[in-house]
């Protein structure tokens, strides 16, 4: 970059002065003579000099500075003021505490009002971080500043969304609905992935990510859809689920996805999840035995005479001797739910063979009347 390579001539330059100014220091010390030998000792002194300072000023100089300008980029305003503050009248009574320490030797004195500055400035940091609420009440008012917290906690600033969400493409069937009402925050990192993905050798995962990409066009579009795609990274980690772990901390902010993987880890860091998969589920319609509904078979079943049919959320129904209705629209009554890890399945019988819910036929009774 522009700016490294400046300090690198910087570091260049002022390595080279460096190394003229100590080899001067090493020909008055040691009484070096003969303009050969000094012609020598002044050039090896420069060339390590100027080499010290051309490949070592960038590591002192800019990448610090890149390091805590991108902290400062992922960091909240509200953090980065409460910080500061904290700070600030942490070195303020370190400056106190220094007025008592003036009467003791100077090396003495800079030595220990060193240490006691730095560990105020790290308390104040502490405390403001740990204590901004109470700080934005302190200056906003609890009204204002409860506006923003809900028992204590920041109120959540958006929804990330996965790359397996978005190309998943439900979270806009979702979102015309209208209850999605949070804001969508889409990280350019996973947009990075995402075209990744669409430019790949493989059809199938082409096709996966031109998808994600024609959804989240979508998205922009829909009315009813706050969207935002930010600039925010977290540079010191390379893996994209660990990126938007740590941006939904920075940011008190939840993430969608379909990753079980990335569900559970993020649960562990305390990061709140939505789940597609698990709300699918949960909209799933209820049935219950004797309950009536019409079908239509589609294909035969395991077992002799079962046929096969699927409510339009893909549950399995596996109709008693349905095979004889293939491909016809019948009526069927549940006979039973079964729960099981792949998902839910219903058995049911035709409701014209079914007995469920049929009164009990009387049965005559001698004399004429008629009984159970």
């Amino acid at each position: 970059m522009r700016v490294e390579r400046v300090f690198r001539l910087l570091g260049l330059l002022l390595g080279l002065i460096a190394g003229v100014e100590y080899a001067s220091f090493i020909i008055q010390e040691a009484k070096i003579d003969g303009y050969t030998l000094r012609a020598v000792v002044l050039m090896l002194t420069a060339l390590a000099g100027a080499l010290f300072g051309f490949f070592g000023l960038p590591y002192v100089t800019t990448k610090p500075f890149f390091w805590l300008e991108n902290k400062l980029n992922v960091t909240p305003l509200p953090d980065l003021v409460a910080a500061t503050v904290g700070l600030l009248v942490g070195l303020l009574l370190a400056a106190l505490v220094g007025l008592f320490l003036a009467k003791l030797p100077w090396y003495l004195g800079f030595v220990i009002s060193l240490i006691v500055a730095l560990v105020f400035a790290y308390w104040g940091v502490t405390l403001g971080l740990n204590r901004r609420h109470e700080m934005m009440a302190l200056v906003l008012g609890p009204a204002r500043a409860g506006a923003g917290l809900i028992e204590g906690r920041a109120i959540e600033t958006g929804v990330l969304l996965d790359t397996s969400v978005i190309i998943d493409g439900r979270i806009m069937d979702i979102a015309q609905t209208g209850f999605l009402r949070e804001k969508i925050l889409v990280p350019h990192f996973v947009l990075a992935e995402l075209q990744y993905i669409a430019d790949s050798s493989d059809a199938l995962r082409r096709n996966r990510g031109r998808r994600g990409l024609e959804v989240l066009n979508l998205l922009q579009k829909e009315p009813l859809v706050d969207i935002e795609f930010i600039d925010e990274d977290v540079p010191d980690v390379t893996e994209v689920d660990m990126k938007l772990i740590k941006l939904a901390k920075t940011r008190t902010a939840a993430i969608m996805t379909n990753d079980y993987n990335l569900n559970r880890v993020a649960q562990l860091e305390g990061v709140r999840i939505l789940n597609l998969n698990n709300l699918a589920n949960a909209l799933k319609p209820v049935v219950i035995p004797g309950e009536e509904m019409n079908i239509q078979v589609i294909k035969e079943g395991k077992e002799q005479n079962q046929g096969v049919a699927y409510l339009d959320d893909g549950t399995m129904i596996v109709v008693e001797n349905g095979r004889r209705y293939m491909n016809q629209t019948i009526g069927v009554i549940v006979t039973s739910v079964l729960q099981t890890a792949a998902g839910r399945m219903i058995f049911a019988t035709p409701a014209s063979e079914s007995t469920m819910g049929r009164p009990k036929p009387l049965r005559r009774i001698q004399g004429g009347g008629t009984g159970p």
